[in-house]
């Protein structure tokens, strides 16, 4: 007799949950079965998540390795900037890989980290010019340790709390603005002129470098528009791509050869030439790694000024984070009953970590990534994606020289991408109630207007505190907010207060 086939199961059945005593330890650790996720979702996930925010490899080393500390030295050291981009960059693929690594095992969510937008321009333009590259790196170690004390105690949420969500809005905003304003000038669409800046070369866009820029920020609009993964990384490697063919074709060369016989060439490639590299890959120069100094901060430029660096490296990190954890733990759906996020302390505790071990690594305040939430759209529930996120880090330091090919007209226009998507935030501030819409206001455009991060804040917070202390309003500010703008007054004081005491002791 034969057997029948056994009766297929129902398209929309829920497959039964299996016992978790015998699901292998691995999966209940990073609970892969419990969250309804697969291998092959993870590993998918992970993959785009990279894809999605590889161009912080080639962005911070533009941003930090290209700018100038007190003594006029880059980071590097001495007055070549490629050598600095170059050892950037490798040091930022190996810090996004560990920690991002470190991220999916320990805080075991889909969640990748890598040098923080925002927090790196602070450091380069607000920062380093004050003091040496060793010096302003220790001020991102001390910020970082005082996170992870401040998820400890909890004490971090409550700072979190404390400034309104108006204005931690306006931050982002602010930021963003800083950002696009920092690719116009290094791509040469905006250049120091009279009174303020000038368009392009004597008010026309001029020259090939400048179409290169144009199409590449055109290329991106249009793949940001249709939602294509990985669209700033697409559009840094093909605008890199045309520069190269534009350079072999036309023979443009530098800016300016640094020769100071030899005048500028107004319509020639910033930073470097584009051209195809001698080799594609190369063992990775680490020496950036552990040249800091904890305490020399505070000698260069004073206690209270370098205590407010901290503090506004700090301020930034918090909201950045708390913000990132909660928006894609919502995506992923993997809040609670009470809302709450599993894993959280140690989510927070890897953050922490990162703070401190991108500066000891000289790369600038690590941070988590929004950009994760590609990874969860395409099924990333654990941190198995961050695994595969942060293992393609490590093998991207490999390839780092690449980055010596790309000039600022073909990676700038990701600069501008990344200010739009940090403006839209700005729907979210309520205008209509000037005592929140004028310090949101102020916070915006003093952040690119002044180049400092920290003064955009700074005015945001102090005019918050006076208007709500004016307007019979100041039992709505929580005493915390109280003590940051105090802070700030201090900091915006500090040459007329050091200027009247040393007139005073002569």
């Amino acid at each position: 007799m034969t057997s029948s086939p056994a009766p297929s199961a129902a398209p929309d059945r829920v497959p039964a949950t299996p016992d978790p005593a015998t699901l292998p330890a691995w999966d209940r650790w990073f609970h892969l079965t419990e969250r309804g996720s697969t291998m092959g979702r993870e590993v998918r996930g992970g993959l785009v998540t990279f894809v999605t925010m590889a161009y912080i490899v080639v962005l911070n080393a533009l941003i930090i390795g290209t700018a100038q500390d007190i003594n006029g030295e880059y980071i590097g050291g001495g007055d070549n900037p490629l050598v600095s981009i170059g050892l950037v960059s490798a040091a930022t693929a190996l810090v996004a890989g560990v920690l991002t690594i470190a991220m999916g095992a320990i805080g075991r969510f889909p969640l990748a980290i890598a040098a923080g937008l925002g927090l790196n321009s602070f450091l380069a333009f607000t920062i380093a010019p004050l003091m040496t590259w060793p010096q302003a790196m220790g001020l991102v170690v001390i910020e970082g340790i005082i996170i992870g004390i401040l998820v400890l105690t909890g004490f971090r949420v409550a700072v979190f709390d404390a400034v309104p969500e108006p204005l931690k809005y306006a931050i982002g905003v602010g930021i963003g603005l800083f950002i696009a304003l920092i690719g116009l000038v290094d791509a040469g669409i905006t250049r120091p002129g009279v009174p303020l800046l000038s368009f392009g070369v004597n008010g026309q866009l001029r020259g090939w470098p400048t179409f290169v820029f144009v199409v590449g920020l055109l290329l991106m609009i249009v793949l940001v528009t249709k939602r294509v993964k990985g669209a700033l990384l697409i559009g840094i490697i093909a605008t890199a791509a045309l520069a190269v063919a534009v350079e072999a074709a036309f023979d443009i060369g530098p800016l300016n050869d640094g020769n100071p016989d030899t005048p500028n060439n107004p319509t020639g490639w910033a930073l470097n030439v584009p051209s195809i590299p001698a080799q594609w890959f190369s063992t990775p120069d680490l020496s950036l790694l552990g040249n800091v100094s904890l305490t020399g901060a505070f000698t260069a430029v004073g206690i209270v000024t370098a205590g407010l660096f901290v503090f506004s490296l700090l301020l930034s990190d918090f909201f950045d984070t708390m913000g990132t954890v909660t928006a894609l733990a919502h995506e992923a759906e993997l809040t609670g009953p009470d809302d709450e996020i599993p894993h959280l302390e140690p989510i927070l505790l890897v953050d922490s970590a990162a703070a401190a071990v991108g500066g000891l690594a000289s790369v600038s305040s690590n941070t988590s990534y929004i950009e994760s939430a590609a990874g969860i759209g395409e099924g990333a529930r654990t941190g198995i994606a961050s695994l595969v996120t942060g293992a393609v880090f490590l093998l991207a330091m490999f390839v780092s020289p690449l980055v010596s090919v790309v000039p600022y007209e073909a990676a700038t226009p990701a600069l501008v991408i990344v200010g739009f998507l940090m403006m839209t935030q700005i729907k979210r501030i309520p205008f209509d109630d000037y005592t929140i819409g004028i310090p949101a206001f102020l916070t915006i455009i003093v952040m690119p207007f002044t180049y400092s991060i920290a003064n955009g804040i700074g005015a945001g917070v102090v005019t918050y505190t006076l208007l709500m202390a004016t307007t019979g309003r100041a039992r709505e500010v929580k005493p915390l907010m109280w003590l940051v703008a105090a802070a700030f007054v201090v900091y915006f004081a500090i040459y007329p207060v050091t200027t009247l005491l040393d007139s005073i002791t002569g």
